[in-house]
């Protein structure tokens, strides 16, 4: 987990290493409050969440390409350094994460913009049941970091203004228990300034995105998780699906498959009950959004089981995450997938596309 997340930030910056870009430096103060996500958690939240974010981007420009389709994006890498509303139990997270903003409205002087980030987050308070037994959210020092946000920005020449609002998303995808992890709204208010030239905002751009082909592939997956008590043994899963993709536009796309998981820890689950290999199958079927980014995919896609034999989790089912893409066909996933709120495993899997184009 630790490797990919970091070939994640290190992708980020690699996305149009070649183009015209601007990098500049930023700084956000961010104050929240923890969301409950369960009944259990309501005792949790006792006092406002506040955070301070330093950023280090790049700002892409080339003209006729699929960066000015995207109306010049940027990426980056930012390090995160604050509470999630209860400092005694859950603790304070420093965290270092990979991110891109695609603009909405690209204007001369203002940009709203959707931002997309992951990476490594730690705290100094996981769950302990001797020292630390109220924490049923987290049960590790490390953990992921997802952040969705929604950006508006005001230029000037070389310095920014922005307001922002966003879900902060951690946990460790139930590699350790107890992990239900942690949602924290935020509202983030920002300075940023650029180094170097500053280019003009291109509002004229046209779109050169052509390919609508419908592509088909196929993908393996493998995980592990743990279940409660704390300390307990590691059960591995293993997955597999197959899937037809069109990329609608130059901004999106749409995929729907086949879900094949062998989730070993189901086992466990009503241990009275006899268990076979094939009773532990679930079979679903799922359909995704996509948002084509060069190489990079971010998938952000919901299922439902149509074979489910103990339906330890309900029937519905999703997943969020990114895929690398190479030009030979083959792809490297990874991605969260859960039920509602409650992370259910982290996949890390490789595919391959059987058609796509030279």
């Amino acid at each position: 987990m630790k490797n990919l997340s970091l070939y994640v930030i290190i992708s980020f910056f690699s996305i149009g290493a070649k183009a015209q870009s601007e990098w500049g430096y930023s700084y956000q103060l961010k104050t929240g409050t923890l969301a409950a996500h369960r009944g259990s958690m309501t005792d949790l939240p006792e006092q406002l969440a506040w955070a301070s974010e330093f950023s280090y981007f790049k700002h892409l420009h080339e003209p006729n390409s699929w960066i000015e389709d995207y109306k010049d994006p940027t990426v980056g890498a930012t390090l995160f350094m604050g509470s999630v509303g209860n400092n005694d139990i859950l603790g304070r997270f420093l965290a270092i994460y990979g991110f891109t903003e695609l603009p909405f409205v690209a204007l001369p002087h203002f940009e709203l913009s959707w931002k997309f980030g992951t990476g490594l987050a730690a705290t100094n308070r996981k769950f302990d049941p001797i020292f630390n037994p109220k924490n049923i959210a987290i049960g590790s020092h490390l953990n992921m970091m997802i952040v969705m946000a929604l950006k508006a920005q005001y230029r000037l020449y070389k310095s920014s203004f922005s307001l922002g609002l966003d879900i902060t998303h951690f946990s460790n995808s139930a590699f350790k228990v107890p992990n239900l992890g942690l949602n924290v709204p935020y509202m983030s208010f920002g300075y940023s300034r650029k180094i170097g030239k500053v280019r003009n905002v291109n509002i004229d751009a046209k779109t050169h995105f052509i390919r609508k082909k419908i592509y088909v592939g196929a993908s393996v997956i493998a995980s592990v998780k743990e279940l409660m008590p704390e300390g307990g043994r590691k059960y591995p899963i293993y997955a597999g699906n197959i899937f037809a993709r069109s990329i609608l536009g130059e901004k999106a796309g749409f995929e729907v498959g086949v879900d094949v998981i062998s989730n070993q820890s189901h086992v466990d689950f009503e241990p009275l009950v006899s268990k076979t290999q094939l009773n532990l199958l679930q079979l679903g079927l799922y359909s995704a959004y996509i948002i084509p980014m060069n190489h990079i995919h971010f998938i952000f896609g919901m299922g439902a089981y149509v074979r489910d034999w103990y339906k330890p989790n309900g029937p519905v089912y999703h997943r969020i995450g990114v895929r690398y893409q190479w030009f030979n066909g083959l792809f490297g996933h990874m991605a969260i997938k859960s039920h509602w709120a409650k992370a259910d495993y982290l996949e890390l899997g490789i595919g391959f596309v059987f058609n796509r184009s030279k």
